[in-house]
């Protein structure tokens, strides 16, 4: 296969892997991938997992990244306060939730992490479509559980107020009953009493 041939047939790709190719044509060599590496056609992004170097990146494009190379999995946590406008900051690494180990890939588009949850916590995720391509992310009130959920020390005042949510955007954008049902799935006494806790240091914040 010549490189002209992999750019057509992957050309709506944003990601594609060496199961992809092969499936394509199975008779592929893979040290054609090192030497399409070398000559900066494509960028290797994890093991078996690659992008043409001319592809645009923006955060949408990083998050299905963020999907494909590390399954099953969603965007959570930091990331979505971000995408949703909750904390002020951009953050510098694309935090998601899975079902397999906890794992950090550092790679030469970008940090992608990975904590684990368990799997019947898998859920509360919706799809988001950009340019006929989609990305899974958490909706704000399952990212806010996820967080809370990995991070079991976050309880107390001082706690609270060093994840600098925007309590106004926190107000307007989040519902409480889906908070709640959310929460009943969790089934975690200790994590529900922390929630509360939180809520109530945003309304008197």
């Amino acid at each position: 296969m010549r490189f002209i041939e992999l750019k057509k047939v992957f050309k709506d790709f944003t990601l594609f892997s060496l199961n992809d190719i092969k499936k394509w044509d199975n008779a592929f060599f893979r040290v054609r991938l090192n030497e399409w590496q070398n000559k900066g056609y494509i960028k290797k992004v994890i093991k078996g997992y690659y992008i043409f170097s001319d592809l645009e990146l923006n955060e949408n494009v990083l998050y299905e990244i963020g999907n494909r190379i590390y399954k099953p999995s969603y965007i959570s946590f930091q990331t979505a306060f971000s995408y949703y406008g909750l904390i002020p900051e951009s953050v510098y690494a694309i935090t998601s939730a899975s079902t397999r180990k906890t794992s950090h890939f550092k790679t030469p588009i970008a940090e992608f992490v990975y904590r684990t949850i368990a799997p019947r916590l898998f859920f509360g995720y919706h799809l988001v479509k950009y340019d006929h391509q989609y990305f899974k992310i958490a909706s704000m009130e399952k990212a806010i559980l996820d967080y809370f959920y990995v991070h079991p020390d976050i309880k107390g005042k001082n706690d609270f107020e060093s994840l600098r949510i925007n309590k106004d955007i926190f107000s307007e954008k989040i519902h409480e009953e889906i908070l709640d049902q959310y929460l009943e799935k969790f089934a975690q006494k200790a994590l529900t009493k922390r929630i509360q806790s939180f809520l109530e240091f945003l309304n008197h914040a």
